[in-house]
């Protein structure tokens, strides 16, 4: 399916599916702000290439910030308060952060979203994240919000079951996705990141996905 079969609600929105909405260049025009929050929570907590119970590396750099950040090892996937590698609590979100993701939210349908946690995925050129559930947070009424920095990259975004053919959606820089309700559950991911360059991150494509974990 391509993005002209999509239903466009307004310049700048995009139903991708009931429940799952596309604001194109949402976050745009905030580059020194998410560039200083995600140096300093990256300097406070390291990106690091996490291992899967399967025991694989993935290929996708790490860090989170938030009353709980996602982690996997051989142990599962789970949410914890401190970061295993420096038994500290996590940085907090930052304050222009909640407020992106709040209006973000409201924009796609889904007001009043407080975010206790945010994953933040460094893709170097060759790294991609398979198709995927959320299914670690408490509970499911909350949405998943997600924004797109640096270079662009190929969302996936299937149905519930991993074998339904999942549309492909380009992302661009400041582009943000919100899901839930009916699309909560859906697989998603991204396709291999090629080789490009944006001023935001140099060769890097960089991903906050925040979500009400506890």
């Amino acid at each position: 399916m391509t993005m002209d079969l999509f239903d466009t609600l307004e310049t700048g929105k995009e139903r991708l599916a009931p429940g799952a909405v596309l604001l194109r260049g949402f976050a745009a025009g905030q580059d020194a702000t998410l560039q200083e929050h995600i140096s300093r929570i990256a300097g406070q907590a390291p990106f690091r290439q996490m291992v899967t119970p399967g025991g694989f590396r993935m290929s996708v750099a790490m860090t989170s910030c938030g009353d709980l950040g996602w982690i996997t090892d051989r142990r599962g996937y789970r949410y914890s308060p401190m970061d295993p590698a420096s038994g500290r609590p996590w940085p907090r979100i930052p304050e222009p952060w909640l407020e992106l993701v709040a209006a973000a939210a409201a924009e796609a349908g889904f007001p009043g979203f407080v975010p206790d946690a945010c994953l933040i995925n460094r893709y170097v050129p060759g790294a991609r994240m398979s198709l995927h559930q959320d299914r670690d947070e408490r509970d499911y009424n909350h949405p998943i919000v997600s924004v797109s920095l640096g270079v662009p990259a190929v969302f996936q975004f299937g149905g519930e079951r991993r074998k339904d053919r999942p549309l492909r959606v380009r992302l661009a820089h400041g582009d943000v996705v919100a899901w839930g309700g009916p699309a909560r559950l859906r697989y998603h991911g991204i396709l291999t990141v090629k080789s490009a360059h944006h001023p935001f991150a140099g060769s890097d494509r960089i991903n906050l996905t925040f979500r009400k974990a506890g």
